[in-house]
């Protein structure tokens, strides 16, 4: 496998990659982050301003959004094209527009609507906020099966015809939540009508052996897009498949829900033993260790950040 001379997977170092003078660097850069052979973009998917927001400081190239996590943060299901999660991604992309120091992509589940038009309007909606990308996927809403190929290249050279410059993720749902999942030459004649209607790369939830990967690299003339699985992928071995876009998914949203539950359940813990001793002492219970500072939410969002950081009881701005 070649490699190019770019480096750091997951860092900031990829930022205006491809820029031309004059342009708006954001679409250019996304698109340049999908062709640096042997180092992955790393795409982690935030639900909501803050953590766009934090997920951006801390360095990454490009934030994507979570259809999931939008929805259930506003609480909706995922995967019903339902209006108010239409808005809610809209708002959001809204509310990112020109605060992001990096590029960002916006999952729109099939797109809301059921006429290329409509679809198309909304991408042009989310290229005038700034987004650099879009998820289309042509799994139907509810479960309901898959858009026909046909039908949904109609949407996709739609949105291509009138936001050509927002990166197309053509999501094929053949292996998606299916219990007998089709050949994966299925997913590869798919991949290339898509393609030929102007997708720009290609995302295949729910494959994760290394074998199948490799036959997806080599099958697709365009960028691979790999939903991260834990314990069965790492960045490394994907990077030598050949995968060119690492999703979390809604990942890091239900990891975050974890783990304010295991904050609130440590701090019920330690709430006394039969005379009064604290279960844990003084001090913090442990799962609340990796909690940002008030202070710095402050300044990820845009306030001064000079208060105290809520970490211990009694702080200013604890709440």
């Amino acid at each position: 496998m070649t490699t190019d001379t770019h480096s750091g997977a997951g860092t900031g170092d990829g930022r205006n990659a491809g820029v031309t003078p004059g342009t708006d660097p954001h679409p250019a850069a996304f698109h340049a982050l999908h062709h640096r052979p042997g180092h992955p973009l790393l795409l982690p998917n935030a639900w909501d301003s803050a953590s766009a927001l934090a997920l951006a400081d801390a360095g990454h190239p490009a934030i994507g959004t979570t259809s999931l996590g939008v929805a259930a943060a506003h609480g909706h299901p995922d995967g019903r094209a339902l209006p108010e999660v239409r808005d809610a991604t809209l708002a959001l992309a809204r509310r990112l527009a020109g605060r992001l120091p990096c590029p960002y992509a916006v999952d729109i589940e099939g797109g809301y609507g059921t006429e290329p038009g409509e679809v198309a309007a909304l991408a042009v909606e989310l290229a005038e906020c700034g987004a650099a990308g879009i998820n289309l996927e042509d799994g139907l809403p509810g479960g309901g099966g898959l858009q026909s190929p046909d039908r949904q290249a109609e949407l996709i050279r739609a949105v291509k015809e009138r936001a050509p410059g927002l990166f197309l993720n053509a999501r094929i749902d053949t292996h998606w939540l299916v219990d007998t999942p089709p050949p994966l030459s299925e997913a590869l004649a798919r991949a290339e009508t898509y393609l030929a209607a102007g997708a720009d790369g290609v995302f295949v939830p729910g494959v994760t052996a290394d074998a199948d990967l490799a036959v997806l690299v080599d099958g697709i003339a365009a960028p691979l897009n790999v939903l991260f699985a834990p314990g069965r992928h790492t960045v490394r071995g994907l990077a030598d498949l050949g995968v060119r876009r690492i999703s979390t998914g809604s990942l890091l949203f239900r990891t975050a829900l974890g783990a304010a539950c295991a904050a609130a359940d440590a701090i019920r813990a330690s709430g006394g033993r039969p005379g009064g001793a604290p279960v844990r002492g003084a001090g913090e219970p442990p799962a609340c260790a990796d909690a940002l500072a008030y202070g710095e939410v402050q300044r990820l969002t845009g306030g001064n950040g000079d208060v105290g950081d809520g970490r211990g009881a009694g702080e200013r701005g604890e709440a």
